[in-house]
């Protein structure tokens, strides 16, 4: 893995640390997995549009 470093907002700090303490997981984990599931959805987003344009 490669690190990398953000700068978030407070309020989305607290929100997400929120989730990860509830989930038992650290923050880094949950940040990790929000961000990847999102990609994944502009992705089948992205692929749905690109059919429709065909």
């Amino acid at each position: 893995m490669i690190p990398i470093t953000l700068t978030l907002e407070p309020a989305i700090v607290r929100f997400y640390a929120h989730i990860a303490t509830a989930a038992g997981l650290p923050l880094e984990q949950v940040l990790s997995d929000a961000l990847f599931k999102l990609a994944g959805e502009l992705s089948l987003e992205a692929l749905k549009e690109a059919e429709i344009d065909l």
